[in-house]
C-alpha cells in the first residue's frame, strides 16, 4: 500500500505596501539628464534641531540622564560651525544642495536657513524637529505637521517645499498620502532604487520617489557603524565610479546623506573635500550631472 501524502497548506502572499510594482533595472525605458549624462549626483545636506533635555537624537557617546549636555551639544556643533565650514566647501566647488531643514532652526538659528537659501539651494522638509518620529502620530496630527512644516518654509524663504524627508525616516501607513494632499510631490523616505518611482496614492495622484541613500549617508556608517570618516570617504568615491560606470547602461541616481555636526568636524572635512573634487572633476567633464533633489523630480516627472 502506497503511503498517502497529506498535501501541503499552501502558503500565501506577503504583505505589500500597494505603493508601486516591482520592476527590474535592467528592463526600463532609456533617457539621459538634462545636460546629456547619465548619472545625476546629489547632497542631501541634513540640518536639523533638537529639544534640548528632551526627544530622541543620535549620539556620541553614553545617553546621560537629561539634560543630556554632551549629546546636544556635539550636534549642536553642526549648526553653530559645521553647517557654515560646510557652506564654504559648497561655495568653492560650485556644488548645489538639497537641505533637508527642520523648521525648528526658523525660531533657533534662522541666520542659517537664511544662508541656505542665498545660496540657491533647495529647501526641503524634515520635520520640525529630529527629536520626535511621525509615523508614531495620529493620522490628524501628522496632516498638521506636513501642512505646517511646508507653511513655515513658504513663509520663511519664499520656496514652496516640493519634497520631504521624514525625521529617523519614519512613516506611517498613511505617510504618502498625506504628503501628496500637502502638497508635497516628491518623497526621499525610500532607498529601494537608484531611479526614482512613482507611487500610488489614495487621491489617484502619484507621488514621486526620489532615491536617498542609507549606505552613503554619514548617519548610519560614522554613529550606525562607528566607521571612522577614511574609509567613509573611499566608500563614497567606490559608490560614485561603479555607479557612473553603470550609468553606461541606464540613468541612475546617486544621493550624498551629509550632516553637518558630523563632517563639518575638521578631521572629517578634510576627507569630505578630497571626495567632492573627485566628483566636481566628473562634472566639469560633462560626466554627471550635479544637481538637488527637486531638479531630478522636475525633470522626470515632466519628461
Amino acid at each position: 500500500m502506497k503511503e498517502k501524502i497529506e498535501m501541503p497548506v499552501p502558503l500565501g502572499r506577503l504583505a505589500d505596501h500597494g505603493r508601486f510594482a516591482y520592476q527590474a533595472i535592467s528592463n526600463r525605458p532609456d533617457y539621459e539628464w538634462p545636460n546629456g549624462s547619465k548619472l545625476a549626483v546629489y547632497i542631501g545636506f541634513n540640518v536639523e534641531h533638537f529639544e534640548f533635555g528632551n526627544g530622541l537624537g543620535a549620539n556620541l557617546g553614553p545617553t546621560s540622564p537629561q539634560p543630556d549636555v554632551l549629546n546636544y551639544s556635539w550636534r549642536e556643533y553642526g549648526n553653530r560651525v559645521g553647517a557654515w565650514r560646510c557652506m564654504q566647501l559648497f561655495d568653492e566647488l560650485q556644488i548645489p544642495v538639497g537641505a533637508l531643514i527642520n523648521t525648528a532652526l526658523f525660531d533657533h538659528c534662522p541666520e542659517l536657513v537664511t544662508a541656505l537659501v542665498q545660496r540657491g539651494d533647495e529647501i526641503i522638509g524634515h520635520g520640525h524637529t529630529n527629536a520626535v518620529r511621525q509615523g508614531q502620530m495620529s493620522e490628524r496630527e501628522e496632516l498638521s505637521l506636513l501642512q505646517a512644516c511646508a507653511a513655515r518654509i513658504q513663509k520663511e524663504t519664499g520656496q514652496i517645499p516640493k519634497g520631504w524627508l521624514s525625521p529617523w525616516i519614519s512613516e506611517s501607513h498613511l505617510t504618502p498620502d498625506l504628503m501628496i494632499e500637502s502638497g508635497y510631490e516628491y518623497t526621499l523616505n525610500w532607498c529601494h532604487d537608484d531611479q526614482p518611482t512613482q507611487m500610488t496614492t489614495r487621491s489617484g495622484k502619484s507621488l514621486w520617489s526620489v532615491p536617498y541613500p542609507q549606505e552613503i549617508n554619514d548617519i548610519p556608517m560614522l554613529v550606525g557603524r562607528q566607521m571612522d570618516m577614511v574609509p567613509f570617504a573611499q566608500m563614497i568615491l567606490d559608490n560614485f565610479d561603479e555607479m557612473l560606470r553603470q550609468s553606461d547602461r541606464e540613468p541612475l541616481v546617486m544621493g550624498i546623506a551629509l550632516h553637518p555636526y558630523l563632517v563639518g568636524q575638521p578631521y572629517r572635512m578634510l576627507h569630505l573635500r578630497r571626495v567632492l573634487e573627485h566628483i566636481v572633476s566628473k562634472r566639469d567633464q560633462g560626466k554627471i550631472w550635479f544637481t538637488t533633489p527637486g531638479a531630478v523630480h522636475q525633470y522626470v516627472s515632466t519628461r
